[in-house]
Formats: C-alpha cells, sequence, structure tokens
C-alpha cells in the first residue's frame, strides 16, 4: 500500500527551517522524500553543509544569494515555504513605532517572500507547476497593540500579497496557500513564558496562561507544537491538495473566533 502522503522526487527551499516550525518543516519534508535546501543567518551544528545557505533574507542581496544557491543545489524549485517572520520592535503601541522600526518589520515579514518569489516563481510559471506557501499569522487579524502593530500589519500585508500572487500564478498551474498559526510552541515562546510566570511569581505555566490570555484564550488550552504546522504545510505542499490555491489555513487551537 502506497504512502497517504508523499514529496519523494520534490525541490524545496524553506526560509528560517533552523528553528520551532521551520526546522520541523525541513525534517518532515525530508521524511517524506523531498530534497530540501534551507538558509538561516547561521548554520547550526548537525545541519549538513549541502543543506544549507547562510543569508541574511531581511536584504535584497541575502535573497539574491539565496535564489542563486537554490537554483544551483536544485536545478529547479518545486515547493517555496516562506517561514521566515518575527518581531524585534519595542513595547508600548503606536507611538514608539518609529519609521526605522516600521521598515524592519516589513523587510522581515514582507519583503523576503516578495523578493525570493519574484526570483523563484518564473520558473515555476515556465513549468506549469509550483506551489508557494506563505506563512502568515492570526496577528493580522488580532493585533496586540501594545506590541505587534507593526508585526501585525506587516504579515497583513503578507496575506494580500499572497492572494493576488494566487490569483495571477494559478491559472499557469502554480498554486499559492497561506498557512497562519497562533501560537507555537517554541524555544522563544516558551522562554517568554518563563519570563513572565517569573514576573509575578509563578512559573512557565503560569507564563503560557498569560499569553494565551492576551489572545483572547485558546480554546484547546495550548498553543500549537512545531510538528502540527509541519504536517499542515506538508500536505498543503503535496499533491493532495493540487486544487487548493488562494486560501488561508488557520492552525491556532481555535484562538480566532468566527463572526
Amino acid at each position: 500500500m502506497s504512502a497517504f502522503l508523499t514529496l519523494e522526487g520534490k525541490k524545496a527551499l524553506v526560509t528560517s527551517g533552523t528553528r520551532g516550525a521551520g526546522a520541523a518543516t525541513v525534517s518532515l519534508f525530508r521524511e517524506l522524500g523531498a530534497q530540501v535546501l534551507t538558509t538561516a543567518r547561521s548554520r547550526p551544528e548537525g545541519l549538513p553543509e549541502a543543506m544549507f545557505v547562510a543569508a541574511d533574507l531581511t536584504t535584497r542581496e541575502g535573497c539574491d544569494r539565496l535564489a542563486e544557491a537554490a537554483r544551483e543545489r536544485l536545478g529547479r524549485v518545486d515547493i517555496v515555504v516562506h517561514m521566515l517572520g518575527g518581531s524585534s520592535a519595542p513595547a508600548g503601541g503606536y507611538q514608539v513605532l518609529s519609521d526605522a522600526e516600521w521598515a524592519k518589520e516589513i523587510d522581515l515579514n514582507l519583503m523576503p517572500a516578495v523578493r525570493l518569489d519574484r526570483e523563484l516563481v518564473p520558473a515555476m510559471v515556465a513549468l506549469g507547476q509550483g506551489v508557494v506557501i506563505h506563512v502568515t499569522s492570526i496577528q493580522r487579524e488580532l493585533p496586540l497593540p501594545a506590541s505587534t502593530t507593526a508585526y501585525a500589519a506587516a504579515k497583513a500585508a503578507l496575506s494580500t500579497y499572497s492572494k493576488s500572487l494566487s490569483k495571477e500564478v494559478s491559472p499557469n498551474g502554480v498554486r499559492v496557500v497561506r498557512v497562519s498559526p497562533g501560537g507555537i510552541e517554541t524555544e522563544g515562546s516558551l522562554r517568554l513564558a518563563e519570563r513572565l510566570g517569573a514576573e509575578v511569581g509563578g512559573d512557565i505555566e503560569h507564563g503560557k496562561r498569560v499569553i494565551m490570555e492576551s489572545l483572547g484564550g485558546v480554546p484547546i488550552g495550548r498553543f500549537s507544537r512545531p510538528d502540527e504546522v509541519a504536517n499542515l504545510i506538508a500536505f498543503l505542499a503535496s499533491d493532495r491538495a493540487g486544487s487548493i490555491t488562494g486560501v488561508e489555513y488557520v492552525i491556532d487551537g481555535g484562538t480566532v473566533p468566527t463572526a
């Protein structure tokens, strides 16, 4: 009996694939038979050099370098997963967000996808096949005004850009989909939970509750695991999802309320 899900023979580029959901996606893609290239600013121990390109994707030069490496090492790119994202903006609401802070959020959360797609999607269109997955965030719908205004706005822009790209290239056989995570239990989120818990004399579990309550609650009572996010991405990247394009899949434990 054949496996339900396979990426055998596929060639994939996954940005920010050395930690969290990105690392889980790289691992699962390889398990399912794909040849994977990933990137970050520095290569972690244990990741084969052949699978990795060091690049700063917040710059045009870094994106150009990665695109050229993908063409050289993979020959063609069947799947692009834009995992890169995050925020370093200060808390304090809109008034503390300078032009420089806004530019940093956009350069991290929007422009790498725009630049890499511009480099790699034309070849997919020429072949008449390919999958582009943009990882957005539920914060595009549920921004936290005190801390994530610029990040949320950049992710909203990524989502709108992704929808427009899907309408342009889907008639040529290239599927474009979005995955919108809520909280993910990564090393970074656990450190944050530990710090928040300690600030009020509690433990890491108390800190997790603080974060979940700030989002309005998570009905399943926990954040998603990185492997759960990777499972969704792998399905959408596979031929099993061959008629799915132009849509956004939320994986947030029920955080986003329905109207």
